[in-house]
């Protein structure tokens, strides 16, 4: 099977923006007018291709990602289109990790939003070249201008504007395009299929004239002061030349192009397709991808890189993984080579082979079986034995291990239960391959009450999830009620030393001893462990023994040593450090004050003393254990709890006293009331635990008016009366 097309006329394009913004419907036209659906899908009557779940369907919302191919122009596009809701974030993040560049579409009244801005940053931790698509300048309040200057102001971008409406709100008919001053207008009566061109004086409206010249001479000069080429020119530049230009910017994310439209009315969707072509960057633009050297399993610390290239040896990421009623499926992106059915590949991230049983190109949920996936291609395969989101696979011969994706990390928990107990296997099974397809979802053991609680980035996350469970594995669940995800660390210094000893009057007994010191690590950046024990080789990586000597074979004191003979003494045994190591890493993940994870903390193992019969790895974990847990009180420990950046938006006229009244209640903090279009915005910081069930009483509160986002901001100290509360106070 050969190539659809060359690897140059090949676009990995995502398409993200907030909520409601119009991204499905976006990409609803897009299938449309390329051939790849014979009629539109609408979000809002739940016949939307991408949107393929029974719940996006009832909701009338994106939940997963759904890719899927199209042609246009000669060009393949392969398209992801990604959640705008904020606990699905997961979704956005594993797409950019694995795209050539992305649209990112604004609500023409709106601009942009909370979730606009953490996708925008996402894409810039990947470094994806982005295209910005103004929707819904058909609506009421809509201002293309507007959009522009939130570009720069909320985001830090630097938009440079290629079109400029015809139109505004309910007139909106078509746009300008500044590259030529070109009128495009959409029939409204073909459902946008058929555009008509003609020039401005053709159109006969003396001031939109002036108006689109004077955009063109800005988007020049903006053109000219980042590119060269473009500037050695003048002012005589071509259209081809200003293309060039645009592209070369685009994909060196020095600027990005502003485009606009209406979706849902039909308007700006194909200029929005040749913007991608024209713009946007193929795998070969690009840099190559860069990964470590696996000689045998062990990863190397150099970084390589791999060309963009069918000859190149073959890696792939899977960036995402999916069980239906036909199995497992595992989505990749190939980085480089060829992989063909029946293929073994190298799992460098679990040092095992995999192999590839059967190829899919997929359209949403639907499948069509290839032979051969091509370097830049997203499939997916069939029934992958062990892979998981994040792993890479690669050629035998030449093994790679790519970057892994960043998860975030779940912020509310909840008990959860089988209402009939022998759904109790089954619901295990269900939960592990939930977790499988979203590393967001987290599955735990309650160690005082043995429940069982899964973890989600929110209230929809884990509502979405229990519906999957009765709707697609069949296991309905009994939930329990919904507990943030508390933290603790330390905000001072300790040192402690423990010892565990067992004596036994008949045969070995068990010895253990630690010295140890916390102190708090930097922000994000988890456990911080350092040993001063000495290790093998005669490294001085601390002193053996202490000030008191070690233990003699009675259990008694033995005699301090000379330091000469210190100094000769043997490395303390790899075993018992790493029993030391484990038990810190135990306490660090299930806590030290009221049994919740801790975060940010350093660990210092100054000392641990020796004895010549008894010292056992149990009894240094014990010793570890019990040093660590008294440090970390006498270090002033604090609960952490997880703090969300709200902002919730009114109609214009609507009070907002009872919302601003009700955060206030809920321990938030107002951070600013604005006006963006015809709406009003308050922006604040609550607590979460205090957010529990907001949605209901603030649609009650606005009379289904109101709309609000959640973002997970930081963690921060909780109050003492919360502190009181969680500790049993």
């Amino acid at each position: 099977m050969a190539r659809l097309s060359p690897l140059d006329r090949v676009r990995n394009i995502g398409i993200m923006a907030h909520i409601d913004a119009g991204k499905t419907t976006t990409t609803e036209r897009i299938l449309y007018y390329t051939g790849k659906s014979h009629k539109l899908g609408e979000v809002h009557e739940g016949t939307a291709v991408m949107d393929y779940m029974a719940q996006e369907q009832e909701r009338g919302i994106t939940i997963t990602s759904a890719a899927t191919t199209c042609e246009w122009a000669g060009h393949i596009i392969n398209i992801i289109d990604t959640p705008g809701h904020v606990d699905f974030t997961i979704e956005v993040e594993r797409s950019l990790r694995v795209l050539d560049g992305a649209i990112t579409v604004l609500d023409g009244v709106a601009t942009v939003e909370p979730q606009t801005e953490t996708v925008w940053e996402q894409a810039n931790r990947y470094r994806v070249p982005r295209v910005v698509f103004v929707n819904k300048l058909d609506r009421v309040g809509a201002d293309i201008d507007a959009n522009i200057t939130a570009l720069v102001d909320r985001l830090g971008a630097n938009p440079i504007q290629v079109q400029h409406p015809i139109g505004a709100e309910a007139s909106f008919r078509g746009v300008v395009d500044l590259v030529t001053l070109e009128c495009l207008l959409w029939d409204d009566d073909s459902l946008g299929a058929e555009i008509s061109r003609c020039s401005l004086a053709e159109l006969g409206d003396a001031d939109l004239t002036d108006e689109a010249e004077l955009r063109r001479e800005l988007m020049i000069d903006a053109l000219a002061a980042l590119d060269d080429a473009l500037a050695a020119r003048g002012g005589d530049a071509s259209p081809e030349e200003l293309r060039a230009a645009l592209r070369r910017v685009t994909c060196a994310q020095l600027a990005v192009p502003v485009l606009c439209g209406s979706a849902f009315k039909n308007k700006g969707v194909q200029t929005l397709l040749d913007a991608v072509v024209a713009y946007l960057p193929s795998p070969l633009d690009v840099p190559p991808v860069e990964g470590f050297e696996v000689r045998g399993k062990e990863v190397l610390a150099e970084r390589v890189t791999r060309a963009a290239a069918d000859d190149a040896p073959a890696s792939a990421l899977a960036f995402k993984i999916v069980s239906d009623t036909y199995g497992a499926l595992a989505y990749l992106r190939v980085y480089s080579g060829v992989i063909r059915a029946g293929d073994a590949l190298f799992n460098a991230t679990k040092g095992k082979r995999e192999r590839v049983n059967r190829l899919m190109r997929m359209h949403a949920n639907l499948r069509e079986e290839i032979e051969v996936a091509y370097a830049g291609d997203i499939v997916a395969v069939v029934g992958p034995k062990d892979v998981s989101t994040g792993d890479t696979l690669c050629a035998d011969e030449h093994r790679l291990l790519l970057e892994k994706i960043e998860f975030p990390v779940p912020v509310m928990r909840v008990a959860i239960e089988p209402k009939a107990t022998a759904d109790q296997d089954k619901l295990a099974q269900a939960l592990e391959r939930l977790a499988l397809e979203d590393p967001s979802f987290q599955v735990l053991t309650d160690r005082e009450t043995g429940q069982t609680l899964i973890a989600g980035m929110g209230e929809l996350h884990l509502e979405v999830l229990v519906r999957r469970l009765a709707d697609d594995f069949n296991v309905k669940a009994n939930v329990g009620k919904m507990r943030v995800a508390y933290r603790e660390t330390v905000t001072g210094s300790a040192e402690v030393e423990h010892t565990f000893e067992r004596p036994s009057a008949t045969g070995k007994g068990q010895f253990g001893h630690c010295r140890l010191r916390v102190s708090p690590a930097s922000r994000g950046e988890g456990l911080r462990f350092l040993s001063r024990l000495p290790a093998a080789g005669g490294r001085e990586g601390g002193r053996e023994g202490g000030r008191e000597g070690g233990r003699d074979a009675k259990g008694g004191r033995a005699q301090k040593q000379p330091k000469e003979a210190r100094d000769a003494a043997p490395a303390f045994p790899e075993a018992l450090a790493q029993a030391i190591r484990a038990s810190v890493e135990s306490i660090y993940s299930s806590g030290c004050i009221a049994g919740y994870p801790m975060v940010d903390l350093t660990v210092e193992v100054l000392e641990a003393r020796l004895h010549e019969t008894d010292s056992t790895e149990a009894a240094y974990q014990v010793a570890a254990a019990m040093a660590l847990r008294e440090a970390c009180n006498a270090a002033a420990p604090t609960l952490l709890e997880p703090f969300m950046s709200l902002e919730v938006i009114l109609p214009e006229g609507e009070d907002m006293g009872n919302i601003i009244g009700d955060i206030n209640s809920r321990r938030g903090e107002i951070s600013g009331v604005t006006f963006r279009g015809n709406s009003q915005v308050v922006t604040s910081l609550v607590p979460l635990e205090q957010m529990m069930g907001y949605a209901t009483k603030m649609r009650t509160m606005t009379h289904g008016r109101g709309r609000y986002t959640m973002t997970f901001d930081r963690y921060a100290p909780v109050s003492p009366e919360v502190a009181k509360m969680l500790m049993g106070f």
